[in-house]
């Protein structure tokens, strides 16, 4: 297929700048994918379409202050994104101004009191990033970096809590698993009592998430590597689920397909998937999908269209630009049933 199939057009009007308060405030489209039909409730109604027995699958990562600016000792701006930990003390980021930098470049942080050291350049274009021997790097960038919000978004974000899913706990994310914002502890408590369980997996979202496809045919688009992991207690009550298994978010999906087998148990474990998901794709461990609007030719696209159809899913769209649903991380939500 040609990556030009998933093109919708999208009034920058609706791009949404700040989330709603409450969470749980937000629209929600329901896509019936196996007759396609569309419903226009609020996330607060989610529980109609849930049964008891039925669990969603949630990514409890953390995003990670990520963007950090440094300065050359020589006084010129650095910025790095900050995207994966690679080896203890290393990590992948993207720098700019990146090709002026060779490798052993030193970058200092606040008043030069701290420092980080460039090394090699990596596949995805990024590059290594290496902290001071007995320095964490975890508390370094809670402390120089701040939260990397998606560059369609211009608005600031005051508290930065905002962009965490509540059930966030596994540090490591340069982008928020955004489906999840629209959950409260009360909304989650409330599905509890009817009935639906909730698992925990943790897929730490980095380049490749949101990385656009270049290739005209999508066949031709790599994935590079992310890290998904499914602990044994995860893994036992998505194995005995006996209702719908309900990612909640792609990256949930991509979580839940690259640890199941061909009869869909779902195995423990932790790994680097570089799973890309496109028509064609026979899942064997998601039942249904909740998630957000997606940018046009994305791979996050792509990936609904194997779900629920490419024409299904692009009249659901058109229909959502109609109604002025608000897109991407902080806009509405969207649930595709079974």
């Amino acid at each position: 297929m040609l990556l030009s199939d998933f093109g919708y057009d999208l009034p920058p009007e609706l791009i949404a700048q700040t989330p709603v308060t409450p969470r749980d405030a937000s629209r929600l489209l329901v896509l019936h994918r196996d007759d396609g039909r569309i419903e226009h409730r609020r996330f607060g109604d989610l529980g109609e379409y849930l049964a008891p027995g039925d669990l969603l699958v949630v990514n409890n990562s953390r995003v990670l202050p990520a963007r950090v600016f440094g300065r050359k000792p020589s006084g010129g701006a650095v910025e790095l994104l900050f995207l994966r930990r690679v080896a203890p003390n290393q990590w992948e980021a993207l720098c700019s101004p990146g090709r002026r930098l060779p490798p052993g470049s030193v970058v200092l942080l606040g008043g030069g009191e701290d420092h980080i050291v460039l090394g090699e350049r990596v596949e995805s274009g990024g590059r290594v990033v290496r902290f001071p021997p007995g320095v964490q790097d975890v508390e370094l960038l809670t402390r120089y970096g701040k939260m990397p919000l998606p560059p369609y978004i211009k608005a600031a974000l005051d508290d930065p809590e905002r962009y965490q899913t509540v059930y966030s706990r596994e540090e490591g994310s340069a982008a928020a698993p955004t489906a999840g914002l629209h959950f409260t502890p009360e909304r989650m408590e409330a599905l509890r009592r009817q009935g639906v369980a909730f698992a925990e997996v943790t897929l730490h979202v980095g380049l490749d998430t949101f990385r656009p496809i270049k290739a005209e045919r999508i066949e031709d688009h790599a994935m590079h590597a992310e890290v998904c992991e499914v602990r044994p207690e995860a893994a036992a009550a998505i194995n005995a689920c006996a209702g719908r298994r309900i990612a909640v978010g792609t990256t949930s999906v991509r979580t839940l397909e690259s640890m199941a087998d061909e009869a869909g148990q779902v195995a423990a474990g932790r790994r680097e998937t570089r799973l890309f998901i496109a028509p064609g794709y026979r899942f064997r461990a998601t039942d249904a999908l909740l998630t957000n609007f997606h940018l046009p030719r994305s791979t996050l696209l792509v990936m609904l269209s194997a779900f629920a159809g490419r024409e299904r899913v692009l009249n659901a769209y058109h229909e959502a630009v109609r109604e002025r649903y608000r897109f991407y991380s902080f806009g509405d939500a969207m649930l595709i049933a079974g």
